[in-house]
C-alpha cells in the first residue's frame, strides 16, 4: 500500500508540474484616468510594459480585465502601467510600489485596485549620489559596430591617484543603474558605496566600467540571436565594441590588468545574457562573469553555445537568482550550470535567495558577495 501511495503522490506531483492554469485579474477601480489603456507587465511577458497582448479589456461596471492562460505552476511578479514605466502605477501619494505577486497552482482569480499612477505625480528631483571616486568618461562614446554613442562611467578604487599599481577591471551592463540614484529608474547598485569601503576590508581592488544601456535597444544589444518577438538580436556587435573598442581603450588610458584572468564582465536578466555570450565566444578576453538573474528564456541558443564552449583559462561564473522571479529562472539557470559542470577548470558559484525579486534592490544586496567571490583569488 505505501508503494501505491508513494506511486500515486509521484503522479500527482507530475501532474502539477506539468499543469497550466489560468490567471484571471480585474481591476475594479482607478484612481485616475480611468479611461486610458491599461496593461500588465509582469515576468511572464518580459516586462513589455505596452504588450498589446496584455492590455486589459473592458466589462460591466467600467471595470477592466484580463486573463492570462497557459502558466505552469509558480511565483509571478507584476504591475499595472498605462503603456511605459513613466506610466507605471504607484500609492495614492505616488510612491513606487513593489512588484505585486501572485503564486499560481490552481486557476486564479483576483480582484485588484489601481491607487496612482507615477505620471500623476511631479517628479522630485533625484539626487546625485555616485562617489567622488566615479567618473563619466563620455556622455557619448562612440560604438562604430552599432552605430550609435553611449555614456560610459568608469569607478577608481581610491587608491588609483596615489600609486602606480595596475589593476583589474569588471565591466558591467546597464551603467545607469552602478553608482548614481539620478540616473537609475528603478534604485542604483551602490557600487561604488559598495566598493569604497568593501576594497579596504578586503584589500581586493578593481577598476568597474559601467555601460549604459540602449533605452528601447536594449532587448537587442543584449541578445546574440534574433528573436520573433523582440527582433534582429544585435549581441554579437554589441560584444564586438566591448572587446575591440571599449576595452582597447579603457587599457590604453588606464592602469589595468589587460589579461583574460584579470577582466571580468557582468550584469543582470538580459545584461548577464550578454555578459555569459562574451565569455563564451571570448574567453581570451574575459576570465569570468557575474550573472544576476540571467534571462536565459530568451536565448535559449545559449545553452548549446555553451554546450561548445572550451577554453584553456580557468573562468569562473557567479550565478545568482531570486526565488519570486519567474517560474523558469532557477531551472533555466540550474540548466546552464549543469552545461558548464561539465567543462574542465570551469569555477561556478551558485546563489539562491528565496525571497529575491527581479529588480535592483535584490541585485545591489548581493552585489558585495558576487564581488569578494569573483575576486578572491587576485
Amino acid at each position: 500500500m505505501k508503494k501505491i501511495a508513494v506511486f500515486l503522490s509521484i503522479i500527482f506531483i507530475g501532474l502539477i508540474a506539468n499543469a497550466q492554469f489560468s490567471v484571471r485579474l480585474v481591476v475594479s477601480s482607478v484612481a485616475t484616468r480611468a479611461q486610458d489603456d491599461i496593461y500588465v507587465s509582469g515576468n511572464f511577458n518580459g516586462w513589455n510594459p505596452k504588450d498589446e497582448k496584455y492590455k486589459l479589456k473592458v466589462f460591466g461596471n467600467g471595470r477592466k480585465s484580463i486573463v492570462i492562460n497557459d502558466l505552469a505552476a509558480g511565483v509571478y511578479a507584476f504591475k499595472f502601467t498605462r503603456g511605459g514605466f513613466e506610466k507605471v502605477e504607484t500609492t495614492n501619494d505616488g510612491r513606487d510600489i513593489s512588484d505585486r505577486i501572485v503564486e499560481v497552482n490552481a486557476d486564479v482569480s483576483l480582484d485588484l485596485s489601481i491607487a496612482g499612477w507615477k505620471d500623476d505625480y511631479p517628479d522630485k528631483p533625484k539626487r546625485y549620489t555616485a562617489s567622488p571616486q566615479v567618473k563619466i568618461i563620455d556622455t557619448a562614446f562612440k560604438m562604430p559596430q552599432l552605430a550609435r554613442n553611449r555614456r560610459v562611467w568608469i569607478y577608481f578604487p581610491k587608491s588609483y591617484s596615489q600609486s602606480s599599481k595596475t589593476y583589474p577591471v569588471i565591466y558591467l551592463n546597464d551603467g545607469q543603474n552602478l553608482f548614481n540614484e539620478q540616473t537609475a529608474a528603478f534604485g542604483e547598485w551602490g557600487v561604488d558605496e559598495c566598493l569604497d569601503s568593501l576594497q579596504n576590508q578586503i584589500g581586493k581592488e578593481a577598476i568597474i566600467v559601467g555601460i549604459d544601456h540602449g533605452g528601447a535597444k536594449r532587448m537587442t544589444e543584449y541578445n546574440p540571436y534574433d528573436d520573433q518577438k523582440f527582433g534582429k538580436g544585435e549581441g554579437k556587435e554589441y560584444a564586438d565594441f566591448l572587446i575591440n573598442t571599449l576595452k582597447p581603450y579603457i587599457d590604453n588610458t588606464y592602469r589595468t590588468k589587460k589579461s583574460a584572468a584579470y577582466t571580468l564582465v557582468g550584469g543582470s536578466s538580459m545584461g548577464a545574457v550578454i555578459s555569459l555570450y562574451a565569455v563564451l565566444e571570448y574567453p581570451q578576453v574575459f576570465g569570468g562573469a557575474l550573472l544576476f538573474s540571467p534571462a536565459f528564456w530568451v536565448t535559449p541558443a545559449l545553452y548549446e553555445a555553451a554546450s561548445k564552449f572550451t577554453t584553456s583559462n580557468m573562468p569562473r561564473f557567479y550565478f545568482y537568482a531570486g526565488g519570486k522571479e519567474s517560474t523558469t529562472m532557477l531551472s533555466d539557470m540550474e540548466k546552464m550550470i549543469g552545461i558548464l559542470q561539465l567543462k574542465n577548470r570551469v569555477q561556478i558559484r551558485k546563489t539562491v535567495n528565496p525571497l529575491g525579486q527581479h529588480h535592483e534592490p535584490s541585485w545591489r544586496a548581493e552585489f558585495p558577495e558576487a564581488y569578494r567571490w569573483l575576486m578572491k583569488d587576485y
